[in-house]
């Protein structure tokens, strides 16, 4: 993010639609046709051609043909699969197959209507209108714009959703000198320098009693009589992503109050860059447990929210090297200090130097929060 430049921000918004049954059947014939379409796309040309208009003219004409799709739909899946290959192409590996089934809409085969509410999308047989089942949140988002792309997806209870793309012109951001530290943990999810955090003990619990109930009903699943195997697997289909739901909503109350407190006090926020956290510790000899419970850490998802939310609000956010944010002091900045006088033992830190005694989740938040002010600095 840079300063005195607004920038545009693209928001997706996920809408369900109330779709009747011959409505269900089109909209269910155009994700099978727009899925087999570009698969079909990838395996039947040449897999170093990226360009969207050179796909274009090698297979438009068959795709109208073989799969009863409109003019706009085949151009679309063209510019999919080109997209994907890109992308492919940039981790040097190749585009094996489209699975999940979805389409992709610009403004000229879908539009958005604001006095009722709906939305109006081409599918194989033909325009159809929808009405959107949605909540005061995305009617906020939706007042007032003209939406001009969206992907229509199939979830696993069989609800069909338009994610619409929203883009809007972020606040310009001001030069902010104070920094506010957030150190990211497990115990604690997210501990400000000023002292606010919020612990990780909810969370636990929840991840704790989700995980031995799948072990439990996976069990019965394989070993039970008929009847119990489908109702164990019946279970655990409705208990699919509640976890995940669950990890999110927190995750969102915590980045909405540390971006709310940053733009309050006019303060950037300076965080851990924890990229490949998950790779480094797993090679180190850990029990099952404790493997499950790293990796079930959502630290990632908690700095999107806070990336995107600061976005909106004119907040600048810093990433600094978290090496040795827990083993210095923020008072003396001493790294390693003195064993005999020092120690750090689970959330208590003391300084063997300047003899500064506290949390340690607080001293890290302090050094990070040190580290992102000379970031935030000019040429830092």
């Amino acid at each position: 993010m840079k300063y005195g430049r607004a920038m545009t921000q693209v928001l997706t918004l996920s809408c369900k639609l109330r779709v009747a049954e011959a409505q269900a059947a089109k909209l269910s014939a155009t994700l099978s046709a727009f899925t087999e379409a570009l698969n079909w796309v990838n395996a039947n040309t040449p897999a170093k051609v990226v360009n969207a208009i050179k796909l274009q003219s090698l297979c438009y004409y068959e795709l109208r043909s073989r799969f009863g799709l409109s003019s706009n739909l085949a151009q679309q899946v063209c510019r999919r699969v080109a997209g994907s290959r890109k992308g492919a192409q940039r981790k040097n590996r190749p585009v094996k197959e489209f699975k999940k089934p979805f389409v992709t809409y610009d403004a000229r085969i879908f539009s958005f209507r604001e006095k009722d509410w709906t939305v109006s999308i081409t599918t194989v047989g033909g325009r159809e209108r929808f009405e959107l089942a949605i909540g005061n949140y995305q009617r906020r988002k939706l007042a007032g714009t003209k939406p001009k792309a969206a992907t229509l997806v199939q979830r696993r209870g069989g609800g069909f959703y338009l994610q619409i793309c929203l883009e809007t012109e972020t606040p310009v951001t001001k030069p902010q000198e104070r920094v506010i530290g957030v150190d990211l943990g497990r115990t604690d999810i997210a501990h400000t320098s000023e002292g606010e955090n919020w612990h990780g003990q909810q969370l636990s619990k929840i991840r704790e009693h989700y995980s031995k109930l799948r072990a439990v009903l996976q069990q019965k699943a394989s070993k039970g009589s008929r009847s119990s195997r489908r109702r164990c697997r019946e279970l655990l289909q409705r208990l699919s992503g509640k976890e995940r739901r669950f990890q999110a909503w927190v995750n969102h109350r915590i980045s909405k109050a540390i971006v709310a407190r940053a733009k309050a006090t006019n303060s950037a926020i300076a965080l851990e860059d924890l990229t490949g956290i998950r790779e480094r510790v797993n090679q180190q000899p850990r029990s099952q447990t404790e493997r499950r419970r790293a990796n079930s850490w959502a630290f990632y998802q908690l700095r999107t929210f806070i990336g995107y939310k600061a976005l909106q609000a004119g907040v600048r956010v810093v990433l600094v090297n978290p090496r040795y944010s827990s083993q210095t002091c923020h008072r003396c900045l001493r790294i390693h200090p003195d064993p005999e006088q020092s120690y750090r033992s689970g959330k208590q830190f003391k300084c063997g130097h300047c003899g500064w005694e506290g949390d340690a989740d607080l001293n890290g938040a302090n050094v990070i929060a040190l580290l992102g002010a000379a970031v935030n600095q000019p040429r830092g």
